[in-house]
């Protein structure tokens, strides 16, 4: 029995080692494709080869790594088989739950701090129950933990944040001022010493240090390089400087995309070196210990696990499987692009939609960094400030929206500098079996280069700390949870042996496929998606035309929200109700980015065309008082039925149906018009404008007798008196659009 119960474990551990690549895979392809995708030095499809070959080289250098897994975080002699399977179940089942979490909030997090306080937070709850059934104080705690290493691994981790974002950023610094925003006219000589420096970092530190522990250079690139460091480097620099030089200068190579490809290839070859115990290194451990407890004839409870202090190298077919894997699902993950969106909006460029809000603490460091640097500012010289400035100076160019999707987030300096350094760090702490955050490293040195590279500026300062706040903040919950969570399903499994592991597996499985299922739900809603878009038109007739568009899909919107919200008032339906608060924050939020965009929108128009702001102005600013009028609707009725107060007479219900048929007709009409872009049919609608407010103003003084004859329920009196001038609002913003509107068509009809 005991045999069939670590049998299936085995086989579970196996099936958990696949999909935690799959999950590990789609949280860290961040590391390495962040640079390429930001800059779109190359195609995608060149991206992904390049990637590829990187992950199946850096595959075979990992076998080093293994041993933490094995005996980094805790004192196997000192554990039972038994007690280690229960620690390596545990960690794996808490492991593809919290990575299958963040992929689908599309944050990238730290599979290494997952897997290192998962074994953590296992040994630990299983060091317990062996304290407490000896009787011993938990001051024994320490010979089970192995808390110097444990406390290095962490230390080393929380560093790296650190010394990443500063090396990021003063790398970067150092490399605009030599280089500029006009990198492209600079002497060739410039890029090629860029270029040689980058490129003999790579290969020093990823092609013989990242390799170190492969097979394939053992005795041959070790021995000569270890022998004279500082020699093989100062000629790889001269080579590399020469060959980039002649690329630039005679081939008129870029030499910046030459960097980002080979960059790209070392860093996904140092994250699969770095990483893959992560995803593998568990089960292994536990095959392997599963073997030395059947060679031993002992009991599962009573084999002690010396076995595991002993380094054992990983087969070579096993570790080209795992990275097979991993190849195929950085090519088919879609939650791998929405945690590599989340990194490269926050270290974008340009202005643009943020996708963190502005949070109190993100306000405050804005603020004080401002300070503080105002006052360094102070004491450089003006003619030092004005060399400098003029280095971060950025050609303004104007790009149509068509376009906009293909635009780079950050230019090609930018993105070799945070492969070169990114790549640099890690392949040292691969080198020296230190599994330092690969996601740290890269996520910082990407937020340090884009602070230095002043794309922080204070339009956006706000939204892009409050971001990097949440994604740290998600990472000290991945320590916090995986501790946690993985101490809990170990003594679960403790107490309820092979049915506890089948149900829990069952569960995290059932888990991972509604969290599939949903993402690919949001994904699809995405891509059918209807969104007001950012005006780019030059003239006054190209922007009515335009325009028009907007306003019809606003009026589509608008009226789906009004109807659903008065049916939700007189079902009492809240679920209809917050469907609609959602639907009407949405379109707040574009119309106030539309408005954001007035700034480009006037420095892209003509010389003869600026009278036309004017117009788009006023017309969006009518589009945001029909959104507050439908904001207000919305979130009264909420409250009203969130509150459990008294439903509606059926007299007030049937008031303001009849309004809403009235508005819902209008709605339409203005659609249809702004759709086919017919204008002349604006004006009979604005002729017949009195009859809607007439209308309205009727049902208010019927409310009146009622509330003076047989009301009783001041909310009731209160929300439909409230509910009926705000639908006058909404009709006075949407009459105003149509006359203003109607002005500037008519000339062009007439």
């Amino acid at each position: 029995m005991a045999d069939n119960l670590y049998v299936f474990m085995i086989v579970a551990l196996a099936v958990l080692a696949i999909t935690d690549l799959v999950v590990g895979v789609s949280n860290d392809a961040v590391n390495f494709l962040n640079s390429a995708i930001g800059s779109k030095a190359i195609s995608f499809r060149t991206i992904m080869v390049v990637a590829s070959v990187g992950i199946a080289f850096g595959a075979m250098s990992s076998s080093g790594m293994m041993e933490v897994a094995r005996k980094g975080i805790f004192n196997p002699e000192h554990f039972v088989f038994a007690e280690i399977m229960i620690i390596f179940m545990a960690v794996m089942i808490t492991d593809i739950l919290l990575l299958d979490f963040f992929n689908t909030m599309g944050l990238p997090t730290s599979t290494t701090v997952s897997i290192v306080f998962e074994l953590l937070g296992a040994a630990v709850a299983i060091s317990i129950i062996k304290i407490l059934d000896s009787d011993s104080g938990l001051l024994a705690l320490g010979q089970y933990i192995n808390t110097e290493k444990a406390t290095e691994i962490i230390l080393g981790i929380l560093l790296s944040v650190a010394i990443a974002f500063t090396i990021g950023a003063l790398v970067q610094f150092v490399s605009r001022l030599f280089l500029s925003f006009r990198f492209e006219r600079r002497p060739s000589w410039m890029g090629a010493i860029f270029g040689g420096l980058a490129i003999t970092a790579i290969i020093y530190f990823i092609l013989v240090k990242g390799l170190k522990s492969a097979a394939l250079f053992q005795g041959f690139l070790n021995t000569a390089v270890s022998e004279n460091p500082n020699l093989f480097l100062l000629a790889n620099a001269v080579i590399w400087t020469f060959i980039s030089w002649v690329v630039m200068r005679f081939l008129k190579w870029n030499i910046y995309k030459l960097i980002i490809i080979l960059g790209t290839f070392a860093l996904a070859m140092a994250f699969a070196g770095n990483d893959l115990v992560n995803f593998i290194g568990v089960p292994i451990a536990a095959y392997q210990s599963f073997l030395d407890w059947q060679t031993s004839g002992s009991l599962a409870t009573e084999y002690t696990m010396e076995s595991l202090a002993s380094t054992v190298q990983t087969p070579s077919l096993l570790l080209l499987a795992s990275g097979l894997i991993m190849v195929i699902t950085l090519w088919f993950s879609s939650k791998a692009r929405a945690v590599v969106k989340t990194s490269v909006d926050l270290s974008r460029q340009d202005e643009g939609e943020e996708r963190f809000a502005p949070n109190y603490l993100s306000r405050r460091i804005v603020k004080y960094t401002i300070q503080a640097a105002d006052n360094f500012i102070s004491i450089i010289p003006p003619a030092i400030q004005k060399r400098i400035d003029t280095q971060f100076d950025k050609p303004y160019v104007y790009i149509p929206k068509s376009r906009a999707q293909d635009l780079p987030a950050f230019d090609l300096v930018r993105a070799s500098v945070n492969l070169m350094v990114a790549s640099v760090l890690i392949s040292i702490a691969t080198s020296m079996k230190l599994p330092l955050s690969t996601t740290y490293v890269t996520f910082m040195v990407a937020m340090g280069s884009s602070l230095a590279d002043r794309a922080w500026g204070p339009e956006s300062a706000v939204y892009r700390v409050a971001g990097v706040l949440n994604v740290i903040g998600g990472w000290f919950f991945t320590a916090f949870s995986a501790f946690v969570s993985a101490a809990v399903i170990a003594y679960i499994i403790h107490l309820g042996g092979i049915w506890a592991v089948g149900i829990l597996l069952v569960l995290a499985f059932l888990l991972i496929g509604r969290n599939y299922l949903s993402h690919n739900r949001k994904m699809q809603e995405t891509i059918r998606e209807e969104k007001l878009q950012k005006a780019e038109s030059r003239s006054i007739l190209e922007l009515i035309d335009e325009n028009a568009d907007n306003v019809a899909l606003t009026m589509k919107r608008a009226n789906k929200i009004y109807t659903s919200t008065v049916d939700g008032l007189a079902k009492h339906d809240i679920e209809r109700l917050r469907k609609s608060k959602r639907g009407i924050a949405k379109l707040e939020s574009e119309i106030e980015e539309l408005k954001g965009n007035i700034f480009y929108f006037i420095r892209n128009l003509d010389e003869s065309s600026i009278g036309v702001s004017n117009f788009y102005i006023s017309i969006l600013n009518y589009l945001e008082d029909m959104a507050q009028s439908l904001e207000y609707i919305s979130k009264v009725s909420y409250k009203h039925v969130n509150n459990n107060h008294k439903k509606l007479r059926f007299n007030q219900i049937k008031d303001l149906k009849e309004i809403d048929v009235q508005v819902e007709d209008l709605f339409n009409k203005i659609q249809k018009i702004f759709e086919t872009k017919h204008f002349e049919g604006l004006t009979p609608l604005i002729v017949n404008k009195q009859e809607l407010f007439d209308e309205i103003n009727e049902k208010i003084e019927k409310q009146v007798t009622r509330t003076r004859l047989d009301e009783s329920s001041p909310k009731n009196t209160a929300l439909y008196f409230s509910l009926l001038s705000e639908t006058k609002d909404l009709l006075t913003a949407t009459i105003n659009l149509l006359e203003i509107y109607n002005q500037h068509t008519r000339p062009a009809i007439y």
